[in-house]
């Protein structure tokens, strides 16, 4: 009984023989990639926690530097934080706090500059779309209507796109294109239902180029 034991323990053990042989290069090559992988998952993870903390360090350096209203300090740190972590969001806020800061200053070009920056480098469609609704009213304001058309004939995300609306009216009204005004500013009109304060002023817009919205607009009563 103990031979026949001993037989059929061996043959197992020539079954496994024979099936690592057969398989177990591709089953070492399978485990050191799925272990591999996990590894380089858990340090990617940790690469980027380790990002964004070096990042929220030099976001509050612009913060604090443009609340102190130094702009040597601002400039330094915007740089930074762009050139070594352009990939996070700390990096696309810093630029739109520099930007803001950067354009009261008077300094209308480096705040064009930090915008499109945010627009070419930001993943995130809201942050994106901020920077060019802010890209396109500086451009407004340095009287260059056709790049600040450009910042707006791309789609905006839902909640921005009846301050988009209301912007275009405005660049329209600065060509001297009465009826593409009416028309944006109609749109943004109706955009705008949720947000009755901002509503009104886009109503105001309207009757000064003696259009009556709620009149003219199926969207109900003014808020």
């Amino acid at each position: 009984m103990a031979k026949a034991l001993d037989l059929e323990e061996q043959e197992q053990l020539d079954q496994i023989k024979h099936f690592w042989k057969k398989y177990g290069n591709l089953i070492s090559w399978v485990l050191i990639v799925v272990l591999g992988g996990y590894a380089a998952w858990n340090g990617y993870q940790y690469w980027q926690r380790d990002q964004a903390a070096k990042a929220a360090v030099l976001f509050d350096e612009v913060e604090r530097s443009a609340t102190a209203g130094d702009l040597a300090r601002v400039q330094r740190s915007l740089a930074d934080i762009q050139d070594k972590y352009a990939g996070t969001m700390f990096a696309h806020q810093a630029s739109l706090v520099a930007a803001k800061f950067l354009s009261a200053q008077g300094q209308s070009v480096e705040a064009q500059a930090a915008l499109k920056w945010v627009v070419g480098a930001a993943r995130e469609p809201a942050y994106r779309d901020i920077a060019r609704l802010r890209l396109s009213a500086l451009l407004l304001d340095a009287g260059s209507l056709d790049g600040a058309l450009a910042q707006l004939a791309q789609p905006m995300v839902p909640s921005l796109m009846g301050l988009a609306s209301d912007l275009k009216g405005d660049i329209l009204t600065a060509k001297d294109q009465k009826s593409e005004a009416l028309s944006a500013y109609k749109k943004a009109w109706d955009e705008l239902s949720e947000i009755p304060d901002y509503r009104r002023l886009v109503e105001a817009k309207l009757n000064a180029l003696g259009v009556d919205p709620q009149a003219t607009s199926p969207s109900g009563n003014a808020k």
